[in-house]
């Protein structure tokens, strides 16, 4: 038995019973987290799926820097060999450039204090690069999109890419023939298509996108021109659909393409390991004059060329492929699809050496560039590599000009201009006005190359 004094009031007791509720209710919601969704009161609730992890670019900002002197080359130099902080868009070189850098948020006051210090003459093109990233996933087609509603209004995962292609090639038996160059790093297949409406000794021309993952108007821009050969009911666009036989992979680089929408949005080589750092830039690794310059032999930077000339397997895929067809399917032109910077480029990049024929792919360029302004009014430079953007070496179009005798070869460097505020995230709304230009251009391209006997 129990002491008389033990049991309280009835109205204590409820209280009491009140209280302690109250306690392990507090107890339960203190070790609770949104995360954890736990339950409160029995109540048993579903525990999501985590975010996916993707970098983020909050308050990153963008800045054009003008190098002045001697001095300010060396300290951008230097500023690019120490911090990995800053991502420099090209490499400081020479008194009278402009660069562009982005610089993450933690490091925009030393950056700022630098360069007030040196008198730099710079101006901030973006304050928040997250915000326009953001922007961009919205333009992404949602996952599982019909093929049959693809289309040039919205970017498209490399799935809905690879659907599309598979559902032309389905469509068009006879004209549109899928084909892989073979698999990737991490196993995708490297996917795209042949389009040949038949004829007798007919030049082939090769187009390659997508090798900088980052650089979505790429892509996007390839798979218009798959497009317009296939269904254009414009007679000219007939007639150039039929004059040659046409290879076009949207996506040579199909692991670094999907990480971008799953992992870093500003991604630009391979997924290959390398100790604490993944991938290799696919468009310094191709065996002619392999590393000399404009690359870099660090595995952690975003230009590094390889562990050795054709190292990766992506670029074996492509040299394996364009070799065993150059003569027998007779490839004439090799054009590559970048951004930005609106350019139509030709070898070399190594050096300022003059290819052969430098006086036609000059004028043929020129010619290019005229007719995207007298459409659009946008400005593209055209020149060799070397004269036009920056020095590099290992790159696709000196591989096939200089190794294969490719005659006709050029890069495009796509929308936006090279003083971009968006530097790759080229809005949605861009995609059918730059394809429309790019794909007027590569028209003027073939048809003056014809005339000129390059196709005999």
């Amino acid at each position: 038995m129990f002491p008389k004094r033990w049991f309280p009031h009835p109205l204590k007791l409820m209280l009491l019973l009140v209280i302690v509720g109250v306690i392990q209710e507090s107890k339960a919601a203190s070790f609770c987290t949104k995360a954890d969704q736990c339950a409160l009161d029995e109540e048993i609730k579903t525990v999501g799926a985590p975010a996916p992890l993707q970098a983020r670019y909050d308050h990153t900002r963008i800045y054009q820097v003008e190098l002045a002197s001697e001095e300010h080359v060396r300290i951008f130099q230097a500023l690019e060999l120490a911090s990995d902080s800053c991502s420099f868009m090209g490499h400081a070189r020479q008194p009278g450039q402009k660069l562009t850098i982005m610089v993450t948020a933690a490091k925009v006051a030393d950056f700022d204090d630098l360069v007030h210090s040196y008198n730099v003459t710079h101006r901030v093109l973006n304050h928040n690069f997250q915000a326009l990233i953001d922007a961009n996933y919205r333009e992404v087609a949602p996952e599982g999109t019909s093929p049959d509603q693809f289309d040039w209004k919205r970017y498209h995962s490399l799935e809905g890419i690879n659907a599309w292609l598979e559902n032309l090639a389905k469509k068009y038996p006879e004209v549109v023939t899928l084909v892989q160059l073979g698999l990737s790093t991490q196993g995708r297949p490297i996917q795209g298509v042949k389009i040949a409406f038949g004829g007798e000794n007919r030049t082939t021309v090769f187009i390659e996108s997508g090798i900088h993952a980052r650089e979505w108007i790429a892509p996007a821009t390839a798979t218009y021109i798959i497009d317009r050969l296939v269904n254009s009911e414009d007679p000219a666009i007939q007639e150039l659909a039929r004059s040659q036989n046409w290879y076009i992979f949207p996506t040579v680089n199909p692991d670094g393409y999907r990480y971008t929408f799953q992992g870093d949005r500003m991604w630009r080589k391979n997924r290959a390991l390398f100790g604490i750092c993944r991938g290799v830039d696919l468009n310094r690794n191709f065996p002619f004059h392999w590393n000399v310059t404009g690359a870099s032999g660090d595995p952690c930077r975003y230009d590094y060329s390889g562990p050795s000339a054709g190292s990766e397997v992506e670029t074996q895929r492509m040299i394996e492929f364009i070799k065993d067809r150059v003569e027998s399917e007779r490839i004439r032109t090799f054009l590559a699809l970048h951004s930005y910077s609106q350019m139509i480029m030709f070898p070399y990049g190594h050096s300022a050496e003059r290819v052969d024929n430098y006086q036609d792919l000059k004028e043929i360029g020129q010619l290019a560039a005229k007719k995207i302004y007298d459409l659009s009014g946008r400005i593209y430079k055209s020149g060799s590599i070397y004269e036009t953007i920056y020095p590099s070496a290992g790159g696709s179009k000196d591989w096939t000009h200089g190794e294969l005798k490719i005659p006709i070869t050029f890069s495009y460097e796509l929308r936006g201009p090279a003083d971009s505020e968006d530097l790759f995230i080229l809005s949605a709304k861009e995609i059918e006005p730059t394809a429309i230009e790019a794909f007027a251009s590569i028209k003027t391209i073939v048809e003056e190359a014809g005339k000129r006997g390059y196709y005999q």
